[in-house]
Order: C-alpha cells, then sequence, then structure tokens
C-alpha cells in the first residue's frame, strides 16, 4: 500500500508531495498532471521489475518520442532538470513469496524507498542516452511514528494488522560516497550482522531493489513484491471479451484479459463452473450478480461455460427472461464493471490499482454504483486486514463532474497547474490540493487547500432519484458523516448551489 509519494523533476511533477489513503480520487482538468502522476507510480513499479532503460521506455510518452529517455525530465525552455528524484512510503505485506517461490518475512512491513537517477550521455554510441543511478535507500518507518505517517481515518485494530515486526536499528539499502563514487550497499536483514553487499552505481543497469531474494533480503524482497503489484488498469474490451483456454492463468491481466479463467477460479471447479453447497465459491456468483444489478436492473445470473471439446471457458450473463449472453455480446462498460467486481472478489489480489477516467460507458445515474464498487476494492481501515479485507488500495483520475460531485470529501485532490520558479526561471508545474478541512488540508506539509471556485466547476445536479444510493450516503455509518460526506454536501459550497435536488 503506497501511502505518501515524493516526486521532482519527473515530467511536469516538481516537488510533488502526495498522500494517500485507502481511496483516493484525483480531478482535473486536461494536462494538469493527473496521468504524470499515474506514469510516476508505473515508472517505480517498472523499476522494480526491469533495467533502468525498459522501465524507462515503458512510460507512456504523450509526445510519440518513446526511445528518447529524457523526455522523462522536467523541462524549462532548453534546460532539463538534472535528476529524477522518488521517495515511496508503503506498507508491504508481512510474509510473501519471491519470484522463485521463496517464501519472505518481513522484518518490519512499514518502509520508505527512495531514488535519484540522472541522465547520462551514450558516449560508446549514438544510441540514447542512459540513466545512472544516484542514491537508493531502503528504511524503515518507526511504529511509534505510524500514526503522524497515516494521517488518514482508520482504527487501530487496522494499523495494528497492518504494521507488523520487530524494530530495526539499521536500513536495508543504503548509498554512500567513496573516493567519488557512489557506491549502493544492500544489507542483510539482521542490522550488524552479516557483511553487507556493496555495488558501484556508476554502470548498474537496474536498481539494487530489482535484484533481492527471499533468502538474501526478505524484508527487501516483499519491498520489491509490493511495488510490482502498483499496476495501471487499462481495460479493453477486446481483452475482456476473449474467452480462456483451460491452461490460461487466473488472475485479472491489466488490460482485463483472464476474465473467464480468473471468474471461473473463484467460483469453483465444478462442470458447469459451479461449486455445491453454501461455500464461499459458490456465493461468488451469486455476489457478482447481485453486483452486476447495480449497473443492468435485469441480470438474474452470471456465471462460466466450460467448452469441453475446445477447452474454452466463456464468461456469461444470464438476464431475468433466460436469455444467457457471451462477454462478446456485452457492452464495454458492463464488461469493464465486471472486470473490477470481479477483482473485488478475489481476496489474492493486492497492491494498488490505478484506473483512469473509470466512469467512460457508464451511464451518468449508473456512476454512483461504480464509486461505491472501486470503494469497496479498496481495503476498509476500520477492519483488520486479512483474506477478507486484502491490503489493497484504488486511485482514479476524473474529469467527470459526475464522479467529483460524489467521492468522498476526504477522498479528493483536484489537479491543477501552479506558477512556480526556479533558478530565476518561472514556470508551471502540476499540484495536487485538497478539499478544506479534511485529513489532507490537516496534515503537516501539505499544499494548501484548492480555492472553492475550482470545486464548484464540477458540482451539477445529482441525478433525481438517486440520492438515496449507498454511495451517495457513504458506506460506513449510512448518514453521512464527516468522514464519508461526498463533496456535494459539504456545508461551505451549498449556499453556492441553488436548485440542486437533495440540497433545499
Amino acid at each position: 500500500m503506497l501511502t505518501r509519494l515524493r516526486v521532482s523533476g519527473f515530467k511536469n511533477l516538481v516537488d510533488v508531495d502526495v498522500r494517500f489513503g485507502p481511496f483516493t480520487c484525483i480531478a482535473g482538468a486536461n494536462g494538469t498532471g493527473k496521468s504524470n502522476l499515474f506514469d510516476a507510480i508505473h515508472f517505480l513499479s517498472a523499476l522494480a521489475d526491469q533495467p533502468l532503460i525498459a522501465a524507462a521506455l515503458s512510460v507512456r510518452d504523450e509526445r510519440g518520442t518513446s526511445g528518447d529517455i529524457r523526455r522523462l525530465f522536467h523541462r524549462v525552455g532548453d534546460r532539463y532538470d538534472e535528476v529524477l528524484s522518488f521517495e515511496a512510503e508503503m506498507i508491504v505485506p508481512y510474509t510473501g513469496q519471491d519470484e522463485l517461490g521463496q517464501t519472505a518475512n518481513a522484518t518490519t512491513t512499514f518502509l520508505r524507498y527512495a531514488l535519484e537517477l540522472g541522465y547520462r550521455e551514450n558516449v560508446d554510441s549514438v544510441g540514447p542516452g542512459l540513466l545512472e543511478i544516484r542514491k537508493e535507500e531502503l528504511t524503515y518507518i518507526k511504529r511509534s511514528d505510524a500514526r503522524r505517517h497515516l494521517p488518514f481515518p482508520h482504527k487501530h485494530v487496522w494499523r495494528d494488522s497492518a504494521l507488523q515486526g520487530k524494530g530495526r536499528t539499521a536500513d536495508f539499502i543504503s548509498t554512500k560516497a567513496d573516493g567519488g563514487q557512489v557506491i549502493i550497499k544492500q544489507h542483510q536483514d539482521g542490522g550488524s550482522r552479516g557483511k553487507p553487499l556493496s555495488r558501484s552505481a556508476t554502470n548498474l543497469p537496474r536498481t539494487v531493489l530489482s535484484t533481492v531474494n527471499a533468502a538474501e533480503a526478505p524484508t527487501a524482497s516483499l519491498a520489491r513484491r509490493e511495488m510490482q503489484s502498483w499496476r495501471l488498469l487499462q481495460l479493453e474490451p477486446s481483452a475482456l471479451r476473449r474467452p480462456d483456454s483451460f491452461v490460461a492463468p487466473t488472475m485479472l491481466g491489466a488490460d482485463g484479459s483472464h476474465l473467464a479463467s480468473t471468474l471461473y477460479r473463484l467460483g469453483g471447479t465444478g462442470g458447469n463452473g459451479r461449486t455445491s453447497g453454501e461455500s464461499r465459491e459458490a456465493r461468488t456468483y451469486v455476489e457478482l450478480a447481485n453486483r452486476l444489478s447495480q449497473l443492468i436492473e435485469d441480470i438474474w445470473d452470471v456465471s462460466v461455460d466450460r467448452d469441453e471439446k475446445r477447452e474454452l471457458l466463456t464468461l456469461l450473463v444470464t438476464d431475468r427472461d433466460g436469455t444467457a449472453l457471451p462477454a462478446t455480446a456485452l457492452s464495454d462498460g458492463t464488461l469493464r464493471f465486471l472486470a473490477l467486481a470481479v477483482l473485488e472478489l478475489d481476496p489474492a489480489s493486492e497492491g494498488l490499482i490505478c484506473l483512469e477516467e473509470p466512469e467512460n460507458g457508464i451511464h451518468p445515474e449508473r456512476i454512483s454504483a461504480m464509486l461505491q464498487l472501486l470503494q469497496d476494492i479498496a481495503c476498509d481501515p476500520d477492519e483488520p486486514t486479512g483474506p477478507d479485507n486484502p491490503l489493497r488500495q484504488v486511485i482514479i483520475n476524473t474529469h467527470s463532474p459526475g464522479v467529483v460531485r460524489q467521492v468522498p470529501d476526504h477522498s479528493l485532490l483536484v489537479a491543477e497547474m501552479r506558477e512556480m520558479v526556479r533558478d530565476e526561471r518561472r514556470f508551471k508545474g502540476a499540484c495536487f490540493s485538497p478539499l478544506p478541512d479534511t485529513w489532507r488540508a490537516k496534515t503537516s506539509g501539505e499544499t494548501r487547500a484548492v480555492p472553492r471556485g475550482k470545486v464548484l466547476a464540477y458540482l451539477d445536479p445529482v441525478p433525481p432519484g438517486n440520492e438515496t444510493h449507498p454511495a451517495a450516503i457513504g458506506p460506513s455509518d449510512g448518514g453521512g458523516s464527516r468522514r464519508d460526506r461526498r463533496v456535494i454536501d459539504r456545508e461551505d459550497f451549498r449556499p453556492y448551489l441553488p436548485g440542486i435536488p437533495g440540497l433545499q
């Protein structure tokens, strides 16, 4: 779980400092940095898995020059920043497996990862320039400081279950300058026990974190696995509609592939994709159909057809007239909603999910159902973590008024471009601002609250008759408490919104 991200020098992200809770909605106009923040998260995830150059080339390029590594650096005129810097605070699982299937147990689960990358011209060829590591560190955050580092509303039972392990007095990865060289040291989990493994950063092709394993560095290995789980969902209708073979992977892909095989795993292994009895697996299809009925009222059943002759699994949705529709006959919006509903039911799905414009393909009156689903995917900070409450979080971005007006006000960040000055040069950089009187605005060091006028532009009327939907009321207490109130429910905005249903 990513709880805080500091980024500087990456695209239009300069001195950006964003705190995250289980669910975050980032709203803003095009070109304000919403997608760039997602790109920064994706880049860090790729760096935990791939060489530096491969990770850089995997980042979205709005200019179409994917081979130019320098495009990642912030630029004013013809002058580029010299360093990309990242600092991520995260909660990692207490136990897990590395890529070789070896079990790792964390010394401590609350960690901070810092990375600085510089650009170096490639003097050996005419190819693109190179990235070099200037600093790499993996340190721990004391449990005694946890409340200060986790300012979003949560209960002790959640914090005690998420933050585990014993205290530590040494870093897991550190950086030291030695005779003009930068040395990256990988320390053993035992702190002072064992000699650290030292590497010169000059020609490192990848981060040290991306090379660790459970045997040598179990805590760093779990940090690596956590960062690898940060993914940007780009649900493609063609991938969602595709049937799966019997041997297909059973985890939903970032593009929505393997939806049928994932649901088949969750629903059991009976001949018709069902298990008998009242087991958790047997209830999966019923829960999924109930969830989908919030989007399409006449849904009766969701199942997976197992074709023994062709060895294919096909997703089926049955309406109240008994008509079974394969995935190929479903709308794009229905398929995306269904894929997210499957994610919500899958306890094996953990980590961070980034999703751009989740309202695409959804009727305005059903946006509240989508928002409720996204909040249900995220972990509940009032309950202990576990199989029924996996350590998941969701970050979405949008420019839709229909989304902004209905998200909890403490979950909203507004992206905008603000003027900055550096080295006597003026430029505009991305800024992510919270609403006044929310935990984000009250957190020490947070950027100033967003002006009222920026939010008012989003607050068009809630569709009549939709004011009592669970997402509009708030999922926890049924009464619209301060913690769960929507943006449109705030007292400081009501005087400016005459004639909106439900506000009189």
